[in-house]
């Protein structure tokens, strides 16, 4: 079979085209044959700087959807043939997967393979920020780094649907920042005085929730955008900084906290709380609260130039590669 890898680490061109043998399923796991792949900035990442990889070579990819080719011993509900998505922890850029069974979902009623691949990662991602972890409630305001991203695209969604009062979001340039008024903010800031403009617009109380994947720096100055009882929700690292950390001073006297979220954490520590995550987040896309624009698709062969876009940062909605037709 045909797959992505990298042997090395650096730019977009160290990705190359290998023939490798076809993985069979063990216990408690499927292999599908993909359809396509979403491209995330965590596959940036790990080819650029060795984020969650174990060991070189590596295929980055952690989503898929396809058909299932074979299924393994003690898997129940699952079928070969049947219509999947899948979280997979790295592998996801190949024409055939290996996929644990409980991070593999039948491909729900009324979405299409293509769209479903732009969701296994980013719309559980979504949902949690919202409702699990940052708890929004109807009339609170939200403010969102990366609003133009899959994430963000999704979340402005959510949190409009959940009945905020005010939802803010932080983009980099103004094509990016046009993306986001389009699905579900009402206002969008620059990320180089954003806390100034989240003051200013709330008219200095702040907002009640922050939701970050930024990290670093951007990290600290949205606890000073938070307003008394705030919360942040840090989900990434995406700056790349040296973690900064939150302590007393910073929460106790107006009462905010931080919070985190991992998607593939959760896979690993409680699969039974991600799948139905999952379905509650799914349910949101079948009902029509969520649309999730794929805004570029490339082939398996062209994935350094997906690479390209994304790790560019002018990137906007959900990239995916196009597997097999």
């Amino acid at each position: 079979m045909r797959a992505v890898e990298f042997h090395e680490y650096g730019g977009p061109e160290v990705l190359r085209v290998v023939r490798t043998a076809t993985p069979e399923p063990g216990p408690g796991q499927v292999t599908v044959e993909a359809v396509w792949a979403g491209v995330n900035f965590a596959d940036v990442k790990a080819r650029a700087e060795g984020y969650r990889v174990a060991s070189l070579p590596y295929r980055p990819g952690l989503e898929v959807s396809g058909r299932i080719r074979a299924v393994g011993e003690g898997v129940a509900g699952l079928r070969a043939g049947q219509e999947v998505i899948a979280l997979v922890d790295g592998g996801g850029y190949a024409e055939v997967v290996l996929a644990e069974a409980a991070r593999v979902s039948p491909l729900p009623e009324g979405l299409d393979l293509r769209t479903a691949a732009a969701l296994p990662t980013v719309l559980p991602t979504a949902h949690a920020l919202v409702h699990e972890v940052g708890r929004l409630r109807a009339g609170e305001s939200v403010l969102v780094h990366g609003a133009a991203g899959g994430i963000g695209t999704a979340v402005g969604q959510l949190a409009r649907a959940a009945g905020a009062g005010a939802v803010y979001g932080v983009a980099s340039s103004d094509a990016k920042a046009d993306y986001a008024l389009k699905h579900g903010y009402d206002e969008v800031f620059r990320p180089g005085a954003f806390e100034t403009d989240v003051r200013r617009a709330t008219s200095g109380s702040g907002v009640d929730l922050v939701l970050d994947p930024v990290g670093g720096d951007t990290l600290r100055r949205g606890l000073e955008a938070l307003a008394v009882f705030g919360r942040l929700v840090s989900f990434g690292n995406a700056g790349g900084a040296a973690p900064w950390r939150a302590g007393q001073d910073e929460l106790y006297a107006q009462g905010r906290s931080v919070a985190g979220f991992s998607v593939l954490g959760l896979a690993q520590s409680a699969p039974e709380a991600l799948r139905a995550l999952a379905e509650r987040a799914l349910r949101t896309v079948r009902d029509g609260v969520v649309i999730l624009p794929v805004t570029a698709e490339f082939s398996l062969s062209e994935a350094a130039d997906a690479h390209r876009l994304i790790g560019g940062r002018t990137s906007t909605g959900k990239l995916l590669l196009r597997i097999t037709d």
